[in-house]
């Protein structure tokens, strides 16, 4: 517990995010023994991408940073540049657009970089929204959450599938909204099911920002009101269980599920998926190849697939800061 404040402040610092919004998430932890799963599954992760490079006979070290806790960036980096490392891919563990799930994570590449005084060639890989594989990683996870109704619910079973809330500002700014929608579409279709919303979680902002809509909570009352008895609830806008996902998800949503006798099941996120680790390689192989070949073939299960350098002003966004205290005499 006494890492939780410190991690928080790094998380949060430079955001308008009252201190009692931080003291409340703080309780969060505490309630999970002040330990987030996040660092357990991206090592999961990376065995999952050891693996796959292994049979797809690629020879790479795989190395793990964080932005906002140990390990943390900085310190991989300058790991990297003392193994004589020169040239780096980056998998960020965000499938879409967005000034935090994208853009702000060049930010910090950059910023880790001057903090470690190192000098490497660093490429992050292209957002995978809509990359097959992702869309094959979240089906098998809704399939897997649906086992758990009796063949009677799921003829009424609804989807909700939620994902990180942002800013209205923020969102204007990308595609953030648009490419969750399509994933949703998507996902809703290869399991069969009609009814289904995406919802939003995990709001941070001062009651006076607007941010995306509707919450969860929110429409887990309305669906009540509309006399639906099965959710199941899929993160479709994160990769890992992490602590929003369980707390916002495994503890509110719940509780307010059973309150309101609502037979809730929520399911694991992509990251859980096999296809996932496929994924990460699929990728790392795709940019690899197109490095010789630009003509390289990139899947896509719709759209088009986003190119492997973002504009310039890709994502753009100006977070709001914390207004500064009065000085008292």
């Amino acid at each position: 517990m006494a890492d939780v404040m410190p991690f928080l402040e790094n998380v949060l610092r430079g955001k308008n995010v009252p201190e009692a919004r931080m003291k409340e998430v703080a309780h969060h932890y505490e309630l999970f023994g002040g330990v987030s799963p996040i660092n357990a599954q991206n090592r999961n992760l990376i065995k999952g991408l050891e693996a796959e490079l292994k049979k797809r006979d690629i020879a790479l070290p795989i190395y793990f940073g964080n932005r906002n806790w140990h390990p943390m960036l900085a310190d991989t980096l300058k790991e990297m540049a003392g193994k004589g490392v020169k040239n780096v891919l980056t998998f960020v563990t965000s499938a879409y657009s967005s000034y935090s799930g994208c853009r702000q994570y060049l930010q910090d590449i950059e910023k880790a970089l001057q903090e470690a005084q190192v000098d490497l060639n660093i490429d992050k890989l292209r957002i995978f929204y809509n990359h097959p594989l992702f869309i094959d990683a979240n089906v098998d996870c809704v399939k897997e959450g649906l086992a758990h109704f009796t063949p009677e619910q799921l003829k009424s079973v609804y989807i909700a599938f939620t994902a990180h809330s942002i800013p209205t500002a923020m969102a204007s700014t990308s595609d953030y909204a648009g490419q969750l929608q399509k994933t949703c579409d998507l996902v809703a279709q290869a399991v069969g099911l009609s009814s289904y919303k995406l919802v939003y979680q995990s709001r941070s902002g001062p009651p006076t920002q607007p941010w995306l809509e509707p919450d969860i909570l929110d429409h887990i009352k309305n669906l009540k009101q509309q006399g639906v008895s099965n959710i199941l609830v899929h993160p479709i806008g994160f990769v890992s269980d992490h602590m929003e996902v369980i707390y916002d998800l495994d503890h509110e949503a719940k509780q307010l599920a059973d309150e309101l006798s609502i037979d809730m099941v929520r399911t694991k996120s992509s990251g859980n998926s096999p296809k996932f680790a496929e994924l990460m390689g699929a990728l790392v192989q795709e940019r690899l190849q197109s490095e010789m070949d630009a003509s390289t073939e990139k899947p896509c299960a719709f759209g088009t697939p986003l190119p492997d350098v973002c504009a310039p002003d890709c994502c753009a966004y100006t977070p709001m800061r914390p207004p500064q205290a009065a000085t008292q005499k």
